[in-house]
């Protein structure tokens, strides 16, 4: 059977990475096309990405769900690849792509991939704990393929059978400590909006149980204490982003209770 030709568009979402973006385009200049989505950079991100491509968009965020899926769209190849601008393609990931998409035999038996990401946390790689193995599918049919999930966190959902890889994909996540804490904040925010829009509601053993759950089972249950006080902090971080979320759903159940006060006149 002659073997086909099979093009692959790597698409990023940016927003202010300049420390980061460069280093992400570089481990993607094999792919045939890179597509940027910026929402709005102020710092030299748009023009190291116009050192890479001139496919470099525009668009107000929308949302993490609804940026991709509008960056998908963008992709003029059949196959996409889902990059962050903080992560990286390794050497081996990116050797198994090629070899792939030279051989052509697996692009006909599946409509996705999925691979290991692995992160560098405070100036060392984590190898435990709740962020190792944390398996990405990012590499798909473009009309096979779309962007789901629940705000902040999407996924790519397929319609068909997924390949899982062994290389890497490497994440170089906060920055600091501090950059650390102010994403959960944010990340807590936007998930408690998501599940009070779709019908969740506060109990109190959302924070008298799930955080300490969480910390278990990040450190202990995932031998999150081999990667010793990183992998602490890693656990309590994402604790305490628990008990911030369920938190904030009730802090919106007394925001809206108090709407709803005012709109009766204030005298319920």
């Amino acid at each position: 059977m002659e073997s086909r030709r099979v093009n692959i568009s790597a698409c990023v979402m940016t927003k202010n990475e300049e420390k980061n973006i460069r280093r992400c385009l570089e481990s993607l200049t094999w792919c045939e096309e890179i597509v940027v989505l910026d929402s709005g950079s102020t710092d030299r991100t748009v023009e190291i990405c116009h050192e890479f491509t001139t496919q470099v968009h525009f668009h107000e965020w929308m949302g993490y769900i609804g940026q991709r899926n509008l960056l998908r769209e963008y992709a003029s190849h059949d196959w996409v690849l889902f990059l962050d601008a903080d992560e990286e393609v390794s050497l081996q990931l990116r050797d198994q792509f090629q070899r792939i998409f030279r051989e052509d035999k697996l692009t006909r038996q599946y409509v996705a991939f999925s691979f290991p990401r692995q992160v560098f946390y405070l100036d060392r790689w984590i190898k435990h704990g709740e962020w190792n193995p944390d398996v990405k599918l990012r590499l798909f049919l473009k009309d096979r393929g779309y962007s789901g999930g629940q705000e902040p966190h999407d996924m790519v959902i397929v319609d068909g059978p997924v390949k899982k890889l062994s290389g890497k994909l490497y994440h170089y996540t906060y920055e600091n400590l501090g950059d650390h804490i102010a994403t959960m904040d944010r990340f807590s925010t936007i998930s408690a909006r998501s599940k009070y829009a779709e019908g969740r509601r506060f109990r109190l053993s959302d924070i008298l149980i799930r955080p300490g759950f969480r910390f278990f089972k990040g450190f202990i249950l995932k031998l999150g204490f081999l990667d010793g006080v990183r992998g602490f902090i890693i656990a309590s971080v994402s604790a305490f982003g628990v008990l911030l979320k369920y938190s904030k759903i009730r802090e919106i159940e007394w925001q809206e209770n108090r709407r709803r006060k005012r709109e009766r006149g204030g005298h319920a």
